[in-house]
């Protein structure tokens, strides 16, 4: 008989991610390629762990064709040299697909079906444009069920900022600027590449070279320079290029286990999971996802938002940020919120993301051993939010001297 069991963030890994389109450094790399190499590496890091025990490979992205196309679960743990007796599957929430691949692995684990999982996400928008070959069924504008620009995502953050009028253009040009210093103090410091797995890539002249850190990073963003740049989403608009996630490309993957497995192999845990939830809002509003998320997932954990110890919320746009701050009465710079910088400065390659939480927050808990509970969240385009409620193992109860 199956039985209830735990569920283990056991370890996460990626590549570093690259800028979309024909100047980034994966423009000549296929995105099945990313996400084998994340495959590979996560496997190569956890030599304990029997590849033949792995249950099931849940990898995600948004626009599933070409070489994100095929039932990416599968194909990639063929690539990566898994046996061929683990199945995979791929799965599709936009910007929350590694999210969901977690949660859904983490379900069968819960559940006692499965013992251990490998679960991610890839998306390459340079090869894949969000929405590229999409054909959105005519009634949702005949039938007006959704605005036309619903699927633009600046404009619906544009549209938090006239909702929400107190969350103005400074508050979230601050909030973009201290993530590139945030993102660049967190690398000097050495804190993100642990986490890297080098990928070997093609420039366009045929010259090989290895990408080994995050593309797309600003740390010489100033106040100043963010107030000039336009609003391209709208006239006189209050989203810009420095308060949004750029187009970008990368992959992550995790191992997840349920208890006994993780007992019987020795294996040591970053985090155990408590709870998680999605929830959906108006699509033309979609970056207050997270909130109705975030509140579901404490309910179903018994926490509330005092509980949480340390925040990693994609940053998609600044205001998507700042209106979850805002509603649970979090100070902008409150210093427990992605406190090594996020999606402004790193990207946001859609589907991969919510595994890029994950791994900063596990990491983070290794470090604050004061702090018990962390939360991952994000919003989610057409209208969703998902948010997954974590324990540190390494909590002692000890109070952090100031």
């Amino acid at each position: 008989m199956a039985e209830i069991s735990d569920v283990f963030f056991v370890d996460g890994v990626r590549t570093p991610f690259g800028r979309a389109g024909e100047k980034g450094m994966y423009w000549n790399t296929r995105a099945d390629d990313l996400v084998v190499k994340a495959m590979i590496g996560l496997m190569e890091r956890n030599g304990g762990v029997p590849a033949d025990r792995v249950d099931d490979v849940a990898i995600a992205a948004t626009t599933q064709q070409g070489d994100q196309g095929l039932t990416l679960g599968r194909t990639a743990a063929i690539l990566a040299g898994l046996p061929q007796s683990v199945p995979g599957f791929a799965i599709d929430r936009m910007c929350a697909g590694a999210m969901t691949s977690v949660t859904t692995m983490a379900g069968s684990i819960g559940l006692g079906m499965y013992d251990l999982a490998i679960a991610g996400g890839v998306e390459h928008m340079g090869r894949h444009p969000l929405g590229g070959d999409a054909d959105p069924n005519p009634r949702f504008l005949t039938e007006k069920l959704v605005s036309a620009d619903a699927l633009n995502m600046g404009v619906t953050a544009e549209r938090i900022h006239d909702r929400f009028p107190h969350l103005t253009k400074e508050r979230a040009d601050r909030f973009g600027m201290l993530s590139q210093h945030k993102a660049q103090a967190a690398y000097d410091a050495g804190k993100i590449q642990p986490d890297l797995v080098p990928v070997a890539v093609k420039a366009a002249d045929g010259a090989w070279g290895l990408a080994t850190e995050d593309e797309g990073r600003r740390p010489e963003t100033t106040m100043e320079g963010l107030r000039s740049l336009k609003t391209p989403f709208r006239p006189h608009g209050r989203v810009t290029a420095g308060t949004s996630s750029p187009l970008t490309d990368g992959a992550t993957v995790s191992l997840l286990a349920g208890g006994a497995a993780a007992k019987e192999l020795g294996l040591a845990p970053k985090m155990r999971l408590v709870s998680y939830a999605f929830a959906g809002v108006a699509p033309e509003i979609m970056g207050i996802g997270p909130v109705p998320s975030t509140e579901k997932a404490l309910r179903k954990a018994g926490l509330t938002i005092d509980d949480i110890g340390l925040f990693e919320l994609n940053e998609a746009f600044a205001v998507q940020v700042l209106s979850l701050l805002d509603h649970f009465g979090i100070a902008d710079d409150d210093p427990r919120v992605n406190q090594w910088g996020g999606a402004i400065a790193v990207g946001h390659p859609l589907a991969a993301s919510g595994v890029r939480l994950m791994i900063q927050l596990a990491a983070q808990f290794a470090e604050r051993p004061d702090v018990r509970y962390g939360l991952t969240a994000m919003c989610v385009g057409l209208g969703q939010g998902g948010s997954v409620i974590w324990e540190n193992p390494h909590y002692d109860g000890k109070k952090r001297k100031k």
